[in-house]
């Protein structure tokens, strides 16, 4: 069973889903091992468990309780009025009630490159789970035609307005779109004018573009999800899980098999700090000595990824990404010396390149609406929702995004394919 080109046109709302962005339509959903289904919805609990001991290691640096250091590198380049509502008493627990994570599929099973609190996609990959379903019928859709809105509903069961910015404005169709299909309890508004009203807030808007934000303080007196937690959002974490000094923190924080589970799919990490290392010393695993070191590498040795940690437009959406075997030698040495540069205002960490496998998968030609087949590399986001009422955590659906195999970076594009994800035995 599969869908037509027509099918797929004939089902997208007059308004669209993104604002100018468009993508390949494929006839079927994209297939996932039942095995993977399965660690894909343990994943949930295991990212969720993560991400409150980090909230909490954070908290117990800034108290003293922990290396003072690590509160240090997370506020690096924080608006000290944004640290303060942060870090506010009553929000001391919150954490996001959206998890998606950016997981490549490898030969191995999965890589996690970025856990996104404040993603987008999720109206889209509502729509196409209920497009699909409705379409043809019969596909095992992962969350099911309608997890994606039962995941946000679980959110806020009275509803919440939906506070979407200028910035986000490509997104707006499709928070529109989810809105309408959640019914009247839910609205969306324009962040930068929003003037609390009593009502829970979804935020959909980043908080490097607070001085856009008219009323940003404001909402600290309304329940807000995701919290405007700065260090929350920040890549650095995904380095400092690796870091030896924090190894029984992270012992105590997270149980054995759940620290092995993300081990496994965590790639090794370094922060990008220029601070001269002790004459014995080397950064684990690369057995340099210096960043000097690590920029004259030879190609080989740069199956590396460079990239922006947090709280800055320039941190999302692949912008900031370089990837040293991809670069010439003095591009790489460059991108170093800018991460060292940067260190004490917008920190960057480097982590273990680990390659996408390469897949095929059916796609209708947009010209002629004819039938090929792409051989691509997949990014899966599985989206999981916290619920309000009782902290239950599910897996609401799973987008996969097949790009072609000569593309670097996996990331939404014109020529690639946005596909929900379906469980085949």
């Amino acid at each position: 069973m599969s869908a037509t080109l027509d099918d797929v046109r004939r089902a997208m709302p007059d308004a669209g889903l993104f604002a100018g962005k468009e993508w390949l339509a494929s006839p079927e959903p994209f297939p996932l091992s039942a095995a993977l289904w399965s660690d894909l919805e343990k994943l949930g609990h295991r990212l969720h468990n993560f991400l409150r001991a980090t909230n909490d290691l954070y908290y117990q640096s800034r108290k003293g309780r922990q290396p003072e250091w690590i509160a240090a590198l997370l506020d690096a380049g924080k608006p000290p009025e944004l640290l303060e509502v942060a870090t506010a008493k009553e929000w001391r627990q919150a954490l996001p009630g959206v998890i998606r994570p950016d997981l490549l599929l490898t030969e191995d099973g999965i890589s996690l490159t970025e856990i996104d609190s404040v993603p987008g996609g999720i109206g889209l990959t509502a729509w196409l789970a209920q497009t699909y379903a409705a379409l043809r019928g019969g596909w095992d859709l992962c969350g099911g035609a309608d997890g994606m809105l039962e995941g946000f509903r679980s959110l806020f069961p009275l509803g919440a307005d939906i506070a979407v910015s200028k910035e986000a404005g490509d997104y707006l169709p499709e928070m529109e779109w989810l809105a309408l299909q959640l019914g009247e309890a839910f609205s969306v508004v324009g962040a930068e004018n929003y003037a609390p009203r009593g009502r829970d807030v979804y935020r959909f808007f980043e908080l490097f573009d607070l001085e856009n934000i008219k009323n940003w303080r404001a909402l600290a007196t309304v329940p807000v999800n995701p919290p405007m937690k700065p260090w929350l959002e920040e890549k650095l974490w995904l380095a400092l899980f690796w870091c030896r000094p924090l190894r029984e923190v992270w012992r105590q924080a997270l149980r054995e098999n759940q620290q092995a589970a993300l081990a496994k799919i965590i790639p090794f990490g370094w922060v990008a700090d220029p601070t001269p290392l002790p004459p014995q010393a080397v950064f684990p695993r690369l057995e340099a000595h210096s960043w000097q070191e690590v920029a004259a590498f030879s190609q080989k040795q740069r199956a590396l990824v460079l990239k922006l940690s947090g709280f800055s437009p320039n941190a999302w959406g692949s912008r900031s990404v370089v990837m040293g075997h991809d670069v010439s030698q003095p591009e790489w040495a460059v991108a170093l010396a800018q991460a060292q540069g940067d260190f004490n205002s917008n920190p960057w960490v480097m982590q273990e390149f680990r390659a996408a496998r390469l897949v095929e998968h059916p796609y209708f030609d947009p010209a002629t609406g004819a039938m090929r087949i792409m051989q691509g590399r997949v990014r899966l986001c599985p989206y999981y929702f916290v619920a309000k009422s009782d902290g239950t955590i599910r897996c609401g659906g799973v987008l996969a995004t097949i790009v072609p195999a000569d593309k670097k970076i996996i990331h939404g594009m014109k020529d690639g394919i946005l596909v929900p994800c379906r469980v085949v035995e």
